[in-house]
């Protein structure tokens, strides 16, 4: 017999609402960003550079650069890859606006290509196909958390002259191949957001292993100043307080407390990483061959830290609409969120001449897609009422 539905009157899986995701902070953290608040320096500092050194170990990039969020990263990539008015930027429509936003921010133009329809990553062959004497740059998403295929992307990158950068937000501790997200790339931009594995509170970083691009991205983070006097172009220098305006910059700093935040927590990362990966097999194994749900795939050869969990609805097998589905696990106090509303979709996009239809597989998987409570946190038996909440729901509205 079915179990009734908590919206229908049903009792609920559980008596106290879970979310799709939350911060993990502990007494080493809060000890950490307190030993900053008393010492000499609370915007970028001493904390900042130990960071992007503790950044480069993890990862294998060569160089790093710190600064106040996700989107800045993206910012201070485009802006240190040249692009600008004229220029086109491919990357994918089922992300968070800022990866596509980054190529306005420097007047150039965003093109959205396809994503791939098991791994939900932007398609290699839609890349190549949306490629023109103006693409400068690929923004490719690593979406959830699951690797991009950066053998493939990078060769049409190197082929057609153009800039990878790597929006991975998602995707900090994500290998391929064996070697870690970050290293890969041109630039890697990594985001710091509360929900992510590791947390500055907010915070980016783009990492690179070009000394060129570090250069810039250290200076566009900071109003576009350089204190080096090696790369000053202006004589005399009238002292160590001298200092030169050499880009348009922004004020993107990280500040030291928030950087040691994030140091505190990346001592902490393979811990976080390990229990998002078995939280992610149990689902994996509960949902697998569940009539009715459809999973994201990994490519082979990747180790993926998911950042989400997504479920598919499978609408030939279930009778319900996503927003039935959505507001029944609510009331069965299991609480989902839905990643991403496709960027051409928006507004502001449309009035830039985007249309509906411009992505069938992107908008296909949009439909269907529902993110589930997914972080380290989560208890084991918060991971069951996950699952006994999907189960019941997918049971009741089965055709």
């Amino acid at each position: 017999m079915k179990e009734q539905l908590a919206i229908f009157g049903g009792t609920p899986v559980r008596s106290e609402k879970i979310y799709y995701g939350r911060q993990w902070i502990n007494e080493d953290d809060v000890k950490a960003v307190s030993e900053v608040l008393t010492s000499d320096y609370l915007t970028t500092g001493p904390r900042a550079a130990q960071l992007e050194a503790e950044l480069c170990a993890y990862t294998g990039a060569s160089y790093a650069t710190v600064c106040a969020n996700g989107t800045a990263a993206l910012h201070i990539a485009a802006m240190a890859a040249g692009i600008g008015e004229g220029d086109e930027v491919i990357t994918t429509a089922l992300t968070f606006m800022a990866s596509a936003n980054c190529a306005l921010y420097c007047g150039a133009v965003p093109v959205f290509a396809d994503i791939d329809r098991e791994t939900y990553n932007i398609d290699p062959a839609s890349i190549e196909a949306r490629i023109t004497n103006k693409t400068k740059a690929v923004v490719a998403v690593d979406y959830a958390g699951c690797s991009i295929d950066h053998a493939a992307i990078r060769d049409i990158c190197d082929r057609h002259g153009l800039i990878f950068i790597e929006d991975a937000a998602h995707a900090i501790g994500t290998s391929d191949h064996g070697k870690m997200v970050g290293s890969i790339a041109d630039m890697t931009c990594f985001s710091f957001h509360p929900v992510k594995t590791v947390t500055a509170g907010e915070g980016g970083a783009v990492l690179t292993n070009n000394a060129e691009y570090h250069h810039k991205l250290q200076i566009l983070r900071s109003h576009g100043i350089e204190h080096e006097e090696e790369f000053m172009t202006e004589a005399p220098h009238e002292g160590p307080w001298y200092y030169e305006q050499q880009m348009l910059g922004y004020n993107y700093r990280l500040t030291d407390f928030q950087s040691a935040l994030l140091s505190s927590q990346l001592k902490r990362i393979d811990m976080f990483a390990g229990r998002r990966k078995a939280i992610a097999a149990r689902y994996d194994e509960a949902f697998g061959e569940l009539p009715g749900i459809i999973l994201q795939q990994e490519l082979p050869d990747t180790d993926s830290v998911r950042h989400l969990y997504e479920i598919r609805l499978d609408f030939d097998v279930l009778a319900c609409t996503r927003r039935e589905f959505f507001d029944a696990m609510s009331a069965e106090n299991v609480q989902c969120q839905i990643h991403y509303v496709p960027v051409y979709w928006m507004p502001y996009y449309k009035r830039l001449g985007h249309k509906e239809g411009e992505c069938p597989v992107c908008e296909e998987i949009y439909r269907g897609i529902l993110s589930i409570p997914f972080y380290p946190k989560m208890t084991d038996r918060d991971v069951e009422d996950t699952i006994h909440a999907v189960r019941k729901i997918v049971e009741y509205y089965r055709k």
